[in-house]
């Protein structure tokens, strides 16, 4: 019983870790009540590793969205 209440806890205290991230610093605001935590999970975002976005070239990810149907096959 013990381990199910811990996990819960980790559980709600992550969901509100990441509500808190998407609510203030990936907005470029700082959170209201600790701007020590915006300025952490800022760093850790920046820290993280990304895949590079469709506008990016050579992200060499496939066809794109205007390819045509000679285009569409994934080269290995």
């Amino acid at each position: 019983m013990l381990v199910i209440a811990v996990v819960m806890l980790v559980i709600v205290v992550l969901a509100v870790l990441v509500v808190t991230f998407v609510a203030y610093p990936h907005r470029g605001q700082e959170v209201p009540a600790a701007p020590w935590l915006g300025d952490a999970m800022a760093r850790a975002a920046d820290a993280a590793p990304t895949l590079p976005t469709e506008g990016d070239e050579g992200a060499g990810l496939g066809a794109g969205p205007d390819a045509g149907p000679e285009d569409a096959k994934h080269k290995r």
